[in-house]
């Protein structure tokens, strides 16, 4: 199929695209930058948009700095762009870690980050990302500009805190102590493939007993987030598989997983419990 008749619009700073969106917002301006989610959606027509703001020749949104213990991504900034920017220290190596789990590569040259939080895809690595280390979202509209902690900004499948007429322009994520452990892991049918669960756990180890840990769900439920039962089992103790299975059950007790017609709320829920005791064990070691 091909998508519906749409008006393209190519502006050239932030400013400029702000106020079109501010402008077109009433027919359902849409903005792409790389469009692997807006594209096939706009093929099959459940997207029809009016207008399409493209942000590619938007410069200023094309950079990755480090300040202040944070580091911001911007939103032209691609997946591919993430294992050859100079990220530093152990968030660069987080990040580094999840990019090949993302899609296929052909996804992954022309996706971009930020497009992956805007979408908000239950299911995306990058959202979990957000939502496990607190990120910060910068919106910016032709009202000016603000920040959506991570908790605060998904709220739903595929629905976010960003207003209508509001560019998701770069998220900051915080640098991660040196010496804090992580690991990854996430279940697909087949490589490449929407997980059905995915699990990423930071914390680091003080004594030799956990501190500051961090658990993440993604795939799961209708949006990532932390579970902060499991975090508390965690903290003050030393790591073991007794733990890490305690943890596990913890995690998969929180939860209130999405159901399909092919993955019951059961499995899930004990998917992500196996996720997170072995994400547990791998960053241990």
């Amino acid at each position: 199929m091909k998508p519906a008749p749409f008006t393209l619009h190519r502006p050239a700073t932030l400013a400029q695209a702000t106020t079109l969106l501010h402008d077109l917002a009433d027919e359902d301006a849409r903005l792409i930058a790389g469009g692997q989610s807006l594209a096939p959606m706009m093929a099959f027509r459940l997207a029809r948009p009016g207008h399409l703001i493209d942000l590619n020749g938007v410069g200023e949104l094309a950079h990755f700095s480090e300040s202040g213990g944070m580091i911001e991504i911007g939103a032209l900034i691609r997946h591919v762009d993430i294992g050859r920017l100079p990220i530093p220290g152990v968030t660069g190596d987080l990040l580094r870690a999840v990019l090949p789990h993302i899609a296929h590569h052909p996804i992954r040259t022309r996706g971009t980050f930020c497009g992956s939080l805007a979408h908000a895809d239950p299911a995306s690595e990058w959202c979990l990302t957000a939502a496990t280390l607190d990120a910060v979202l910068v919106a910016h509209s032709a009202s000016g500009r603000r920040e959506i902690a991570a908790r605060d900004y998904f709220e739903g499948a595929m629905a976010t805190a960003l207003r209508a007429d509001e560019v998701l322009s770069s998220v900051r994520l915080p640098q991660l102590p040196e010496g804090a452990r992580f690991a990854f892991e996430e279940f697909s049918r087949r490589s490449g493939d929407f997980a059905i669960a995915a699990a990423l756990v930071v914390f680091e180890l003080r004594d030799g007993l956990i501190a500051a840990a961090r658990i993440g769900i993604g795939g799961a439920e209708d949006r990532p987030r932390r579970i902060p039962e499991a975090e508390a089992v965690l903290n003050g103790r030393k790591p073991s598989p007794e733990l890490f299975v305690e943890a596990g059950a913890v995690v998969a007790a929180a939860l209130s997983p999405m159901e399909d017609i092919s993955t019951s709320a059961a499995y899930r829920r004990e998917l992500a419990a196996t996720l997170t005791e072995r994400a547990l064990e791998e960053a241990a070691r």
